[in-house]
Order: structure tokens, then C-alpha cells, then sequence
């Protein structure tokens, strides 16, 4: 099969197209033929070599699939030959095979094509766990997220606006706070221009914001302890400005917030079905009903994977990036 490797930790450059045995469907495992795969940013510091797979894991990159399953490892229940899935996967998806474990597959959502599907897995996982049970944001609530036109961000609204949660989201341009806007944040905050801190206290009568999702790091840390309202919960996914910083935790202890944070990919299997059972009962149906979908920001050709890491890394896009076979 044609997949495509990491030759070197470097630029864009070093994502280059290789042939590869097509993997095999251990037990409770199914393979599935690629039609799409989804690029995130996990896979861009992978390429700089930041972020090696776990132990097992393949090297190729590539977190989330869409496809159809053509081979079924032992012991798979519940899952056919010929089903249209989408699923998280630890490495692997720049191919045109992958395996993935039957327990983190999901159906294809009515109405959805392979691309769309290929965007769901990584941004729906990781918001839910996050946002959902590790901060335990409640309809009512406010949240904010950073970074809110990232596959991860455009997720984040949807799901807590259409879950019942008041939503404000940072931004880089007019254009991509109208678009969170448009996605349901009841405001949206251009960090270049405003100062996030003020516009979340003011739109809340000065309580701040009770869940926070932060992929930034850096002089975001100590600026998220002021958004926060008392019994706040804080949530780290990425570091994108940073992973340190200068920090007085006396609001921690005067607001009694929480500071959480987690990855995913080295997460036990039996975990992982957890979300993907909690995805198909809560989620699932809000993107089959339509009220929540994801926002595609481009698509290319497999062996075109370097171009998709160079508009990842440009920041210019809105939403999700995916990889097409066929």
C-alpha cells in the first residue's frame, strides 16, 4: 500500500509518500480501507519530532479514518465486512489501509461523506473528554475555548452550545470570530484586538467563565486563572505559546479552581470505547439531526500530505484539514 512516512523530524518536506505491507486485523482489531484521514496538529509535532507514537503504534502519522472494513480480526463482534466506519486510531492513517480497534469505530453518520466522517474521531474524543467529563461542564454553564476556528475549537462550540452551555471563543481575525460566531459562540473575542479576560467578565456580570478548554499556554495561563469564575475548571490540551510561564496560584486557592489536562493516543483501548460509546449515544445524533457538523476547511490527494501540514502550520484556515485516497 502507498503510506506516507516521516523521513526526518523537519518541515513539511519530510512527509513523503513509501510503500508499506498493508497492516493485519490483530484480535479485537478490524482493518479498514482509507477513503479520507484527518490532519491535526498532534500529527504536525509528531513531524517535528515532538511527539513520538506510543509504544506499538505505527510510526506512520495520522490519528483519524473514515473508510470501509475489510478484514475482521478475532473475537470482533458487532462490526461486518463491507461496514462504512470512522475511527481513532493511534498512528497509521496517511495510508490507504489501517487497523484499528472494532471498540474505537464508529458509524458513518447519515448524511455524511468520508471526509466529513474523517473529521470527526480526533476533535470529538478529545473535546469530550476535556470538556465533558474531565471539567464537567453542565447546561447552563459558560465556557471558553481557545483557538476557536481549530478543528478542535469548532468542535468545542458546537458541542457545548448545542449541549446547553453559554460559549465564547478566542480568535486571530474579523473573519474567524464571525465564524464562531456563526457556530453558535455568543461571542466571539479577537485576541489581537481585545483582551479576553475583559469581554468574558463583562458579558458575565464579572463572575467569568466557569469551564475553560486552553490548547495556548504561555501568558494565557495566569489570564485564564482572571476569566474564571469561583469553582472554575481549566483544562490543557496543548501548548501551542507555551508550557511555561510566571504564575501566582493564590487565585487558584481563593477561587478553588481546578487544572486539569490530558492526551489521548497512549490512553488504554478499554478508554477509548468509553468515549466512543458516550459519542454515539450524546453526539452522534446532534450530527445526524444536523444541529452540529464539521466545519471543512480543505482537502488533498494522500501523496499531497505536505501541502496539508504547510496550511496547518500557516493558521490560516477554519476547521478541519483532510487527506482523500481515490
Amino acid at each position: 500500500m502507498t503510506a506516507i512516512e516521516i523521513s526526518a523530524p523537519g518541515g513539511p518536506e519530510v512527509l513523503v509518500p513509501t510503500t508499506r505491507p498493508v497492516p493485519q486485523a490483530a484480535a479485537g482489531e478490524v482493518l479498514i480501507q482509507i477513503a479520507a484521514a484527518g490532519v491535526n496538529r498532534p500529527d504536525v509535532l509528531q513531524r517535528l519530532g515532538g511527539y513520538p507514537p506510543p509504544p506499538g503504534a505505527s510510526d506512520i502519522p495520522g490519528l483519524e479514518i473514515a473508510g470501509s472494513i475489510v478484514a475482521l480480526g478475532e473475537g470482533v463482534s458487532g462490526l461486518s465486512l463491507g461496514d462504512k466506519v470512522t475511527a481513532l486510531v493511534t498512528g497509521g492513517g496517511y495510508a490507504q489501509y489501517c487497523a484499528a480497534p472494532a471498540v474505537q469505530c464508529l458509524p458513518i453518520p447519515r448524511g455524511f461523506d468520508m471526509k466529513q466522517a474523517a473529521a470527526l474521531p480526533e476533535t470529538f474524543f478529545t473535546v469530550w473528554v476535556n470538556v465533558f467529563e474531565r471539567s464537567g461542564l453542565k447546561p447552563g454553564e459558560s465556557f471558553l475555548v481557545h483557538g476557536g476556528t481549530s478543528g478542535i475549537g469548532t468542535t468545542a462550540i458546537q458541542l457545548a452550545k448545542a449541549l446547553g452551555s453559554r460559549v465564547f471563543a478566542t480568535a486571530g481575525s474579523t473573519e474567524k470570530v464571525k465564524a464562531c460566531e456563526d457556530l453558535g459562540a455568543e461571542r466571539g473575542i479577537n485576541y489581537r484586538e481585545e483582551d479576553f479576560v475583559a469581554v468574558v467578565k463583562e458579558a458575565t456580570g464579572g463572575k467569568g467563565v466557569d469551564v475553560v478548554l486552553d490548547m495556548v499556554g504561555g501568558d494565557y495561563i495566569q489570564r485564564n486563572f482572571k476569566a474564571m469564575a469561583p469553582d472554575g475548571r481549566l483544562s490543557f490540551i496543548a501548548f501551542l505559546g507555551g508550557s511555561k510561564a510566571e504564575i501566582d496560584f493564590t487565585s487558584v486557592m481563593l477561587k478553588r479552581l481546578t487544572i486539569t489536562g490530558s492526551t489521548l493516543r497512549a490512553r488504554p483501548v478499554e478508554f477509548k470505547a468509553g468515549i466512543a460509546a458516550a459519542l454515539r449515544e450524546k453526539a452522534w445524533p446532534l450530527l445526524e439531526s444536523g444541529q452540529i457538523g464539521p466545519v471543512m476547511a480543505a482537502d488533498f490527494p494522500l501523496e499531497e500530505a505536505a501541502k496539508a501540514h504547510a496550511l496547518m502550520e500557516s493558521s490560516s484556515h477554519i476547521g478541519k484539514i483532510v487527506l482523500t485516497n481515490g
